[in-house]
């Protein structure tokens, strides 16, 4: 196994409902939490072995002299539902970190980045915000109410839309960063696919540099299985076909490098 990445017994510290369906769950994690990037994720399994797989999990803040994971979740099935039953003193099997996330070294003090999250995108993001120099314009977009908002509180300038127009801007991200004439040197975003695909065409209008991590159905998530792969511009030199997996080259990657 990837000496970077560890299988562990990690205890419950804490659980809480955040909003519906979406669940705070903070871990003691020990050398998973001291290893992990922003933009990484950890694959949780279920008591339950009916469920094989692991459920992937994207890092929501990982506190490295604690030793501590947040990760903040969606009920999806029966494996996200069983973990949202989980209190503090039990324990969940981990492994981790896994995935190639967000790189910091594209940003510096004096340039400004733009930090774009949808829905339960929103979280791998709170990491990033701490973690990355430079100034911050954070564009967080929800269906109806907010969650996580205080994680970015801050970290950077917050802005907001909802699609019922309960908070903020009554639209998308891109009518959000419209409506307020923002501007960033890099761009680094994280949500829905028509949320991405949507910020990759207007990046590249821009010509501004492009970050995405991107959402898909997983299996092994160790690159193993193939389950989740995207299409690539380029051929993998090994492969020669226009695939990356994306537990294992990915779930960031650059924009231009990728098609969605």
């Amino acid at each position: 196994m990837d000496k970077n990445k560890q299988y562990i017994k990690a205890k419950v510290l804490s659980q809480e409902r955040i909003a519906e369906d979406i669940f705070d769950l903070r871990l003691e994690a020990g050398a998973v939490a001291e290893r992990a990037v922003p933009g990484q994720f950890v694959s949780v399994y279920c008591n339950d072995r009916s469920r094989l797989l692991p459920r992937p999990i994207s890092i929501c803040e990982a506190d490295r002299k604690k030793g501590t994971l947040r990760l903040v979740y969606r009920i999806a099935g029966e494996g996200t539902r069983e973990f949202s039953a989980l209190t503090a003193g039990d324990t969940a099997d981990v492994l981790g970190p896994l995935g190639n996330g967000f790189p910091l070294e594209r940003m510096n003090e004096e340039k400004t980045a733009f930090l774009i999250g949808g829905g339960i995108g929103i979280p791998p993001l709170a990491e990033l915000a701490r973690r990355l120099p430079g100034k911050k314009q954070i564009v967080l977009g929800y269906r109806s109410g907010p969650f996580l908002e205080d994680a970015f509180a801050g970290r950077g300038d917050i802005y907001f839309a909802s699609e019922d127009g309960s908070i903020g801007t009554k639209g998308n991200v891109l009518d959000c960063i419209c409506e307020h004439g923002l501007s960033a040197d890099v761009m680094y975003a994280c949500g829905p696919t028509p949320m991405l695909r949507a910020l990759q065409s207007w990046a590249q209008e821009q010509n501004m540099e492009a970050w995405l991590s991107l959402e898909q159905r997983m299996a092994c998530g160790i690159g193993a299985c193939l389950a989740c792969v995207c299409r690539t511009k380029d051929k993998d030199e090994h492969s020669q076909v226009n695939n990356a997996r994306i537990c294992a080259e990915g779930p960031v990657f650059r924009a231009e490098d990728v098609c969605i």
